[in-house]
């Protein structure tokens, strides 16, 4: 085995994570922590600048309530947000979670504001918005400005506030003395020979959502396409599980609609340009399937229809073979000139309707640019083509895959108590564990602003926790950690005994590569567990070939093989990335209806059946490599 420095950092709080949670916990645990002389320390995978699903910019904040009267006046806000939630989650969502988020989160956009980042205004200085929850901003830099309020807070707390980039964390650390307790982590840097131990009271894991779990669209040369970005890889889910804890709605996962290729945003174009689409027939396809979505009701009428409605009516036209889908971008260039008479006001509508439209993509998705450029578009004169993409797994945004997670004490239902070790809000079902954004489950619509407060709720709450346990200090034996340590190594180590075997590191009877290991996961996910390859459709038949095959692949973790630095954390990623599949597969199968058409559907059981309301949730024990199910009540608030 190669020899890596061993780095021990001791600290009270751990945030796990450097993207919109993380650094809101950072915001928001340096305030607590320092009048009560507490440690915080912020691992990241990244740089803390350009972590996270925000790395590359935005557009719009999705989660904003308004309820400072500047945009309305209505106080029912955040109860209104949970039923809007509740409706496009196809009535599955743990509205205490929802709510608590909702009632805290214009508090965010407003330190936003404070921090500079460029948020549309109209001449009365209020905020532009683009549908009822949605403010448009000026977002390329919207990520390094929230890090830079992360970063400036944890420098308040001097010697006591610290942040350490370019560390993969593979492993959760259980106490030696306590087995049910987390007490830190361990991972080691990308960068540099060195292992790093972290010991904590408190843990928060808010290390993103997760992509090409599934396989993506883009393949060859474009094969890092996605949405989102290639690098987040499950570990939240994953180390959440091989802790102990639960997973809920890990079969709810998200299917982007975006525009093909580019995998660029289309909000802004149907909710602030009103731009029609339609399918390559020039004929509606939402709405085009009233008979169809009757199997659907109530949400299939309901106003907005859910997300997984719309897009079930996408793969339906599909299915009719009419497609493309097109986004005619052109057809609002031609409604302004039927509009607007005075030629001056007309040049200038036009002006701005073209800045704003390449705006959107040089915000968030410059491939969208690119592509249409690459094209020679126009996107006044032509219209382009939009797409399902392939499956994601994101719990901050129109899913609910992720932890099952405490809610706050005056609003989480009675009947979830018991399902948590001690009652500490965004506190997983395993003790000293917190999580927020895309860890938390059951929790649609957080977006990035949403992200960011919760991370807030987590941190304060975790800091309460570690306050509590003033008196606590983990226990690692040298023995656990050599352990532990040994394990992250060991791809490097199959490496070094076996490269020789061959002239191509790729192919060698003896070890896989992280990227074929990573080819037969999404191969096996998505033609068994319902990928795009089939329409998103799959049945129990196939999800039990899917758990046979991939038994397999899990075997063959042991076989992962890493030459370098870079490849060891492709190795992990993998692993991380195999959990997550396997846990999904399991909801799928456990779950015997289709709720979510547009995200996946089940042949077998090709309905919606409000007698199976619940929650389904899955358990891992690593020690006796055993799964388990269990069925958690919807339990309503508003």
């Amino acid at each position: 085995m190669r020899e890596f420095a061993t780095e021990v950092v001791e600290t009270d709080v751990l945030i796990l994570g450097g993207g919109m949670s993380g650094c809101g916990a950072a915001v928001e645990a340096a305030y607590w922590a320092k009048p009560l002389g507490l440690k915080v320390t912020l691992v990241d995978k990244a740089a803390i600048d350009r972590s996270g699903p925000v790395a590359m910019g935005l557009s719009a904040i999705n989660t904003y309530m308004g309820m400072d009267g500047k945009v309305t006046s209505n106080p029912r806000m955040p109860e209104r947000f949970a039923e809007y939630v509740t409706n496009d989650q196809c009535g599955l969502a743990r509205q205490d979670l929802v709510f608590d988020v909702a009632r805290h989160v214009d508090s965010t956009v407003k330190h936003f504001d404070k921090w500079g980042l460029p948020i549309w205004k109209d001449e009365a200085g209020n905020y532009r918005k683009s549908g009822e929850w949605q403010v448009m901003i000026s977002g390329e830099s919207y990520k390094v400005i929230v890090a830079e309020a992360a970063k400036n807070a944890m420098a308040t707390l001097g010697d006591k506030g610290q942040i350490i980039e370019r560390v993969m964390i593979t492993h959760l650390l259980k106490d030696d003395k306590e087995p049910d307790r987390v007490c830190g982590a361990i991972g080691f840097s990308v960068r540099e020979e060195k292992i790093y131990v972290f010991k904590a009271k408190a843990t928060i894991a808010l290390m993103g959502g997760a992509v090409h779990v599934f396989r993506p669209r883009s393949q060859g040369e474009g094969f890092g396409r996605s949405w989102m970005p290639p690098f987040v890889s499950g570990s939240v889910y994953a180390l959440v599980l091989q802790a102990g804890g639960e997973l809920t709605q890990m079969d709810v996962t998200f299917v982007p609609p975006r525009f093909k290729d580019s995998y660029g945003p289309v909000g802004t174009f149907f909710l602030l340009f009103k731009t029609p689409a339609t399918n390559g027939y020039d004929g509606a396809y939402v709405g085009g399937y009233p008979e169809e979505l009757k199997a659907w009701e109530p949400y299939a009428s309901a106003k907005p229809c859910p997300t997984p409605i719309r897009n079930y009516e996408m793969i339906l036209c599909a299915k009719e073979g009419k497609t493309p889908f097109l986004m005619h971008t052109n057809r609002v260039a031609e409604r302004l000139k039927s509009e607007i008479t005075d030629p001056k006001a007309l040049k200038k509508a036009l002006r701005e309707y073209e800045n704003e439209a390449w705006e959107d993509f040089l915000d968030m998705t410059i491939a969208g640019a690119t592509n249409w450029a690459a094209h020679n578009v126009d996107p006044l004169e032509k219209e382009m083509e939009l797409q399902l993409s392939d499956t994601v797994f994101i719990g901050s945004h129109a899913c609910s895959c992720g932890s099952w997670t405490c809610g706050a004490e005056d609003l989480m239902p009675k009947e979830y108590v018991d399902s948590f070790p001690e009652q500490y809000n965004c506190m997983t079902t395993v003790k000293g564990l917190f999580t927020a954004g895309c860890g938390v489950g059951a929790c649609a619509h957080k977006f990035s602003s949403g992200s960011h407060v919760q991370g807030r709720i987590a941190a304060k709450s975790a800091l309460k926790y570690a306050n509590d346990r003033k008196g606590y200090t983990p226990t690692l034996s040298d023995a656990t950690i050599g352990k532990f340590k040994e394990t992250i190594l060991k791809p490097m180590s199959v490496y070094d005994e076996q490269c020789a075997y061959t002239t191509s590191d790729d192919v060698n009877p003896n070890y896989i590569s992280p990227h074929n290991f990573l080819f037969r996961l999404q191969k096996i996910m998505g033609e068994y567990v319902g990928g795009w390859e089939t329409l998103y459709g799959t049945n129990d038949k196939l999800l039990e070939i899917a758990l046979w095959k991939l038994a397999f692949c899990k075997e063959d973790i042991e076989k992962l093989a890493a030459k370098d630095l870079h490849e060891l954390m492709r190795a992990w990623e993998t692993v991380h990335r195999y959990y997550v599949g396997e846990a999904c597969a399991r909801t799928r199968l456990a779950r015997k209806e289709s709720r979510w058409p547009g995200y996946y559907y089940k042949f077998d059981y090709l309905k919606l059946d409000e007698n199976e309301k619940h929650f389904v949730n899955v358990k891992y024990d690593m020690d006796k490599n055993e799964w388990s199910v269990l069925e958690r009540p919807m339990i309503p608030i508003i």
